[in-house]
């Protein structure tokens, strides 16, 4: 059976690959060797014809596209681990950025983001939470698509108009939690975000490439900008994760994942939280696996994740700890608690001690059970360390197949230029009433001058202006897409 050499302690420590999407952690604190235990993990699965997704805030990932080069220290490492076929190797590489300015872009769509992940990237509070979910379960009852920003806005200028008539269907909306909701949406706008939410939306199934030579494409997320922005990073991570278990299909156990994610500075995820969603984010990370999906969090302490989602993490990588403050010594103590005891081993106090690419570690075993933690010395990576240079990004993000595809911008007809239509249709009609009106008015007088007297009664009863736009804006949401939208765990859209 095909094993991921990851170290050796008093021998030889392997990653099963068919346990590979059971999950994982790797934490230490910065400067221990988090990154190198990544690299080779990540390098291990490319080898083996598996995608890899992961977020880079430092820039040093891109090494992975060339190769390493031989010195000393590495030299004496191999020895001790007993590697004799190792060769130094570049892997491929699909650079994706938020912003699109060192990577592809990538998009989504404001509807397939969902109103409870938008609701945390906004920070709102319960009540207007609540408010952005009746806005978008009236776009999502009449097949309407909000596709950015510019359409969640005229949809909010529309609720506020009309929130008379909607709120006997769908609950008290205030002028108060809307203006709330658009002030949080112009600072978005300020931190970029309008950049993230359009057209071409991404396709997951891009994710899954591999090369001419059959190695996984490694998908690195140029994270140094938008890792400024910390609630936009989590919230994008955790929305590509809600992505990955609803459009892929079930596959049961696989000899090995058909894609492992990297969740970087993951403390950023479960950071003031709500425990509705966090319940989400556990559900998703246990049903996660049997789409052959291999989540890895990224952090400096087991602590920063949360117990019931670390429980889920079967694939455990412990790098050194500081024990300065009584905060430290508890984190200490917390990793310590993590792993299956060693009898040879005092874990809590090897913890401290540990040497940068040191690690303990302890992987499932055939049967998944956790084995006894070891400690041990980290394979060097083939590729690079530190930075690939910018040249040769800007060359691959200039020659990847998939460049056409997602720097086209596309602006289909969406909520913003139905309700523009809407708007325009209400000023003719509210005109169009206003010329009967003043035809009446001077009928009226010329019958008074005339001196007639008898009475007209009208058996037609107008509709007003509201009613006119309403039925008409409904009708229209109705032809949009014909049907209502289906939501998925963390309110993503399902697109099937």
């Amino acid at each position: 059976m095909e094993k991921i050499l990851f170290g050796k302690g008093d021998s030889q420590v392997f990653l099963l690959p068919k346990m590979a999407n059971r999950h994982g952690l790797i934490a230490g604190a910065t400067g221990t060797g988090k990154t190198v235990s990544l690299k080779v993990l990540a390098e291990a699965f490319s080898d083996m014809g598996v995608p890899v997704f992961l977020s880079d805030v430092k820039g040093d990932l891109s090494g992975l596209g060339k190769e390493g080069v031989e010195n000393a220290k590495i030299v004496e490492r191999l020895d001790f681990i007993g590697i004799e076929d190792f060769s130094y190797e570049k892997y491929p590489l699909e650079f994706w950025d938020v912003f699109g300015k060192k990577g592809l872009p990538i998009r989504t769509e404001v509807s397939e983001m969902g109103p409870l992940l938008l609701s945390r990237l906004m920070d709102l509070n319960e009540t207007q939470s609540g408010i952005l979910s009746i806005a978008f379960k009236i776009a999502d009852d009449k097949g309407l698509m909000i596709i950015d920003l510019k359409d969640l806005k005229s949809l909010l200028m529309y609720i506020g108009d009309n929130a008379n008539d909607l709120r006997r269907q769908y609950g008290n909306i205030t002028a108060q939690s809307i203006g709330a909701i658009q002030r949080r949406l112009i600072v978005l706008e300020e931190q970029g975000a309008e950049l993230f939410f359009g057209e071409p939306a991404l396709d997951i199934n891009d994710f899954m490439a591999r090369d001419r030579e059959g190695k996984g494409v490694i998908n690195i997320l140029t994270s140094t900008e938008l890792y400024n922005y910390p609630q936009l990073y989590s919230t994008f991570l955790l929305w590509l994760m809600a992505e990955l278990f609803e459009e892929l299909p079930e596959v049961g156990d696989l000899d090995k994942p058909k894609l492992v994610f990297f969740f970087d500075e993951a403390h950023l995820l479960f950071r003031n939280t709500p425990k509705a969603l966090l319940e989400k984010i556990e559900q998703v990370v246990r049903l996660i696996r049997s789409k052959g999906v291999g989540i890895y969090f990224v952090t400096q302490s087991p602590s920063d994740v949360p117990d019931s989602v670390l429980g889920q993490l079967g694939n455990r990588v412990q790098h050194a700890l500081r024990a300065f403050t009584p905060n430290d010594q508890k984190a200490v103590r917390v990793a310590a608690q993590t792993f299956r005891t060693n009898p040879n081993l005092n874990t809590m106090e090897v913890i401290t001690q540990l040497g940068v690419g040191e690690a303990l570690v302890s992987f499932l075993d055939e049967k998944g059970i956790p084995g006894i933690v070891e400690r041990a010395l980290v394979c060097p990576p083939r590729s690079q360390f530190g930075f690939l240079e910018e040249s040769k990004i800007n060359d691959l993000i200039a020659f990847s197949y998939m460049k056409n595809k997602y720097t086209t911008s596309i602006d289909r007809e969406s909520a913003y230029e139905i309700l523009e239509a809407k708007a325009k249709e209400a000023e003719r009609l509210a005109e169009k009433e206003e010329r009967e009106r003043q035809k009446e008015k001077e009928r009226l007088e010329k019958e008074r001058m005339t001196k007639k007297t008898s009475t007209r009664t009208s058996t037609y009863k107008r509709q007003t202006t509201v009613e006119k736009t309403t039925k008409s804006l409904m009708t229209a949401f109705g032809r949009q897409l014909g049907n209502s939208l289906a939501r998925g765990i963390l309110g993503s859209l399902k697109k099937s």
